[in-house]
């Protein structure tokens, strides 16, 4: 294990959410598999044993979730934490039983026009559904 990171025994089928930079940036040294008009999707298959990302992501059989939501994209912090929400929503009713790390980064600003409150129903509803069909062009 990697200095600084602990052992994390999650619960049969719970998707673990990447929490060091190391983490990060392991995902994002990779192309995105899969885009929509404001998300992008990186992903590292399961690790082998003995590689720097095994001693990253710990079990291999985990299923590992990241969210990524600039402030350049969404100034509200309360916007961002919504969109952060959705994310990890989704992907752990989706993720939970495909092993591998998952990144889900937001590339585009939701317009104010269309959505002008940071937590209306619309918004919520349009970033599911972009979710979710970003989730579903995912390559197996």
């Amino acid at each position: 294990m990697a200095a600084g990171l602990t052992a994390v025994s999650p619960a049969d089928g719970a998707v673990q959410h990447l929490r060091t930079r190391a983490q990060f940036q392991a995902l994002l040294a990779h192309r995105p598999v899969a885009r929509t008009a404001h998300f992008a999707l990186h992903r590292l298959p399961v690790p082998a044993a003995g590689t720097p990302e095994a001693a990253l992501f710990g079990a291999p059989a985990q299923a590992w979730l990241g969210a990524m939501v600039p402030k350049r994209w969404a100034r509200r912090a309360v916007t961002r934490n919504a969109i952060r929400r959705q994310i990890y929503a989704v992907g752990a009713d989706r993720l939970a039983a495909l092993p591998g790390a998952r990144l889900v980064r937001q590339h585009a600003v939701f317009s104010l026009a269309q959505f002008p409150s940071a937590t209306s129903t619309a918004l919520k509803g349009a970033v599911r559904a972009e979710l979710l069909e970003l989730l579903a062009r995912e390559p197996s």
